[in-house]
Parts: C-alpha cells; structure tokens; sequence
C-alpha cells in the first residue's frame, strides 16, 4: 500500500547522462506525488552529475539559495574540431591546423580562462531571449546574438593531455558555461574544440559520491528521506 507521507526538502540527485534536468524533475514529481519540485543549475543532456532539486511548495521557495553556490566540473574537450551546439549533440566542423598544440601552450592558453573573464553563453542554451529560450530559437535555424557576461572560473587544472583530447577540472561561479570554456579554448589554440563529456562533481559541499540516485525514492524511504534533507 503506497504511503501517505510526502518527500519534502532539498536534495542532491544525481542526474545521469542521457535525460534532461527537466526530466528528472518530472520523474521525482510522479514518483513523489509533489506538483512544486524545481532545481538549481541545469545540467545538459550529454552531462552527468549533482543536481539539486527541491520538493515541496515551501523549498522551492529556497532553491536559489543553491544557484549561486560555487560548482566543480570535469570535462573532457576534443580539438581539432567545432559543433553548432558545443558539445556532442551538434554539427561538427574540422578545424585545420597545422600542428597539435604543446601543453605548454595549452597550459599558457586555460591560464587566460582563470578569474573573472567575458562569457558568450552557446546559441543551444537555456537562456530567454525575446522570452523564448536560445536553443528553441537555434533550432527553428534562427539567428541569435547572445551577448558577453561576466563569469568567474576559479581554478583551472590540466589533468591529462593527449591531443587530440583535454581532461580539466574547473571550479566555476555562478552562471559559468563549460561549453562555452572548450569552445574558446579551441578558438584561442586556433585548433576549435568542443564538450565531449561533462560531470558536475559539486555544488557548495554536497558532493557527487552522496546524491541520491532517483531509484532510492521509495514509499518505505520516504521518511528516511525526510530527514536527510539539505535544509
């Protein structure tokens, strides 16, 4: 018999790759039984990792309370090429260049990414314009001039370079696109890039390794769940 207990609080889910955060939130609202469920910072399809989502009328009143918090990412960036979208999704252009970048060069090139720095978000993104989003326009074959906004990267890290693949950590503020960071990186290189891979390791100190996974919302865990919100 289902029980008659709500899920109620914020949480930190893991959203694997493949569905939209969108689609996460209308699973946990079926699953749940709660109409008011949102989330804070969109993760895209091809991307995986910490998604927070609250439950309940009363939290989602305070899910921007989590917008802001710093996040961690690892992305892998493949050049020698760009994409229409960014990342995998989109149509794929080869870039020629004449030889594979020194990581010395690669180093010099991530280091002008560090701190606060101008950010055009992708055309393919969530952001409003004319009260529809880009990447609805984008899709429609629609021009779109997103402008420049400011964004922090806090840190930077090269984990692993063998070209023509990246691997990087970014610990990011606010409103920070990775897919925009590849792409001008490959722009700086003279090489294009684009996102192959993404994971949102963190947002503030709620950590990959200790989201729930949306199979663990179960009627008898429901109270357990309760008690384990993050407000």
């Amino acid at each position: 018999m289902a029980s008659n207990l709500r899920m109620q609080g914020i949480y930190s889910f893991y959203k694997p790759k493949g569905p939209t955060s969108y689609d996460l939130v209308e699973k946990i609202k079926k699953i749940t039984k709660e109409k008011r469920v949102g989330h804070a910072g969109t993760l895209d399809p091809l991307a995986d990792g910490v998604l927070i989502v609250a439950i309940g009328r009363e939290f989602t009143k305070k899910i921007t309370l989590f917008v802001d918090k710093e996040k961690e990412y690892l992305a892998k960036i493949k050049l020698g090429w760009e994409s229409s979208t960014d990342d995998e999704q989109g149509e794929k252009k080869e870039i020629n260049s004449s030889e594979a970048p020194k990581i010395s060069e690669l180093r010099e090139k991530l280091s002008l990414f560090q701190g606060e720095i101008d950010q055009v978000p992708p055309d393919y993104s969530a952001i409003k314009v004319c009260g529809k989003r880009a990447y609805a326009l984008s899709r429609k074959g629609i021009k779109i001039n997103l402008k420049a906004r400011k964004v922090l990267i806090k840190e930077i890290e090269l984990l692993r370079y063998k070209y023509p693949e990246v691997d990087i950590r970014v610990v990011s503020g606010p409103g920070a696109y990775i897919r925009s960071l590849a792409r001008d990186l490959g722009r700086e290189l003279s090489t294009g890039a684009y996102l192959i891979g993404l994971t949102r390791t963190r947002i503030g100190n709620h950590l990959i390794k200790d989201s729930l996974d949306i199979s663990e919302i179960k009627d008898e865990d429901i109270n357990r769940l309760n008690n384990i919100s993050l407000t």
